[in-house]
């Protein structure tokens, strides 16, 4: 047997596998159920969301032999012809090839006459927007009145071209573009179906690359089945893509962050050795930031197995809303400028030197530590030595809270870690065992090595290794490129080599205690402690009680 690619394979054959649309299903299954039936249908959208498959499961409902139905067999002659387009009281015609109008005479007049075989005669008119002005007006009249037996589903992806006296006629449904999570899973079950191996991360790609297209997003991943030889790997469908490494742009978001206007032009002069299309770049940099944006406000967005989710969660702790929002409007306007620039890569530095250009002075980051304290212990350097003060927090954590040494460490009495000079090098720290102290200390301008840094529980540590365990959901930060990022920065941190040890933990996600962890129980105890605050305010409870004044959590900020 030939080969049936998978977006018709997997092609829905009822309103229950139908995924994406869920608006115009519910309509259209209770119109069926209660014997409300419309002479004329209108669906728009895009390419590839399920215009002509909805017309063709809505053809199937009208002409099931078991009757009108929202659900029909499948199995009897009228819908597998159906299935199969051959069903002789269907009619699909491609206004694009037919837009004459003596085509459209030619139809219509076949329409007076009664179904051959079933209930109704279905005419289904894709890119209905394509017919001349004259086959709109000989449609008008049997639109307007037509026969009892007739059903008319029209499909377009630019209704504007569509005459309104045509639209007016139609019952009309607006089908959306597909959601990336959407089309992600959707794909996780056909590959499931089609026992292929795949990577979480691989099929994100793809869902970006189709953009909002299921059609699309199915005709890539046969693509990239057979680019992968029967497996479908992050590694393989961003060389087939050509999709931009993604660390770029988290060190060109890291190196506004540092204010480093060389490291800026080193990552650009990087990536034109690459020969990456800048524009390209400017459209996946503003995705970005978007992605950064939804971080700040609404972080359970975020998919779990996203592979950039961590990052991103980071980048929106350091840059404030203000700045992303003007990143993002920077990156907007150099995409849409830079075929006015003398070339992409003048057009692509200007943008993000402007972008440095505008950054805010002000320093937006605040350490952890000092959010959960009223009072700040400034850290002290004293003899080459770093004495960094803790303070308590028992207005946050009642003193009788006890915690055991596997629990993250939110409060802790004042005490002073000190990282004193080593004899093998002057000036340089020794590690004494506090890792959140270490990362927080002296990794804060890492980038990609800082998230994974930030995601790893020192387990165990000598004068020449420190061993590291990462939850199993954050494996994909062990690359050799973070980890290189992070043995670089630890190796000139203490002035000697030291040999990092990694390894996946493979229990329960709660009992790995990270900094980033830590960092999460934090602020969720800061953010509480604020909202109680707000709750327990007597002008608040007065606003509530009088005005019926509602409060909404996540509108409440902690001050720092």
């Amino acid at each position: 047997m030939s080969y049936l690619v998978l977006a018709r394979k997997y092609r829905p054959k009822s309103f229950e596998t139908l995924v994406g649309q869920p608006h115009v299903v519910r309509a259209l299954t209770n119109a069926l159920t209660q014997q409300r039936l419309h002479h004329a249908y209108l669906f728009t959208g895009t390419r590839g969301v399920g215009k002509t498959t909805i017309a063709r499961i809505l053809a199937k409902s009208l002409n099931c032999e078991t009757g009108i139905t929202a659900t029909p067999c499948g199995v009897c002659s009228a819908c597998t012809e159906i299935d199969r387009g051959r069903f002789v009281d269907m009619l699909e015609v491609d206004a694009a090839s037919n837009t004459q109008v003596d085509a459209m005479r030619d139809l219509l007049d076949n329409a007076q006459y009664a179904p051959t075989v079933g209930r109704f005669k279905v005419y289904i008119i894709d890119e209905v927007h394509m017919l001349s002005k004259s086959a709109f007006n000989a449609m008008l009249k049997t639109l307007e009145e037509p026969p009892a037996h007739v059903k008319f589903i029209l499909a377009t992806t630019d209704p504007q071209k569509v005459p309104v006296t045509v639209l007016s006629r139609c019952l009309q449904f607006n089908l959306r573009q597909m959601g990336s999570q959407t089309i992600s899973e959707h794909l996780q079950y056909v590959l499931a179906q089609e026992n292929i191996a795949y990577e979480p991360a691989a099929l994100h790609l793809i869902s970006r690359a189709a953009a909002g297209s299921m059609r699309d997003a199915l005709s890539l991943t046969d693509q990239a089945i057979a680019y992968g030889n029967q497996t479908v790997n992050e590694a393989d469908v961003r060389s087939m893509l050509g999709a931009i490494d993604q660390s770029y742009l988290y060190d060109i978001i890291q190196s506004l962050i540092n204010n480093d206007g060389a490291a800026l032009i080193e990552k650009a002069l990087a990536m034109q050795a690459r020969n990456i299309a800048f524009e390209a770049a400017l459209n996946d940099l503003a995705n970005m930031l978007h992605q950064i944006a939804m971080a700040q406000t609404v972080p359970d967005s975020l998919a779990n197995d996203l592979p950039e989710r961590t990052i991103l969660l980071d980048l929106a702790a350091t840059l404030s809303p203000e700045t992303l929002q003007l990143y993002y409007q920077i990156a907007l306007l150099g995409r849409r400028d830079i075929g006015l620039a003398p070339d992409e890569y003048a057009g692509f530095t200007m943008t993000l030197l402007r972008m440095l250009a505008f950054t805010p002075n002000d320093k937006v980051a605040v350490a952890v530590s000092e959010r959960i304290s009223d009072k700040v212990v400034t850290p002290a350097a004293a003899n080459n030595s770093l004495a960094i003060g803790i303070t308590s927090v028992e207005k946050i954590l009642p003193a009788s809270n006890a915690r055991t040494p596997s629990e993250p460490t939110i409060a802790a009495e004042t005490a002073s870690h000190q990282i004193v000079d080593t004899n093998n090098a002057p000036n340089a720290p020794s590690f004494n065992g506090d890792w959140r102290n270490f990362v927080d200390t002296y990794l804060q301008k890492l980038g990609l090595g800082r998230a994974l840094a930030q995601n790893c529980e020192m387990i165990a540590f000598d004068e020449n290794s420190i061993s590291l365990r990462v939850d199993e959901v954050n494996k994909h930060l062990i690359s050799a490129t973070y980890q290189d990022k992070l043995s670089a920065a630890i190796n000139a941190q203490l002035g000697k080599k030291i040999k990092l040890i990694f390894e996946i933990g493979n229990s329960e996600a709660a009992t790995i205690n990270t900094p980033a962890k830590q960092i999460a129980v934090e602020k969720a105890t800061i953010q509480s402690s604020a909202e109680d605050a707000i709750l327990s305010d007597p002008f608040v409870q007065d606003l509530m009680q009088q005005f019926g004044a509602t409060i909404i959590p996540n509108s409440i900020k902690p001050i720092n």
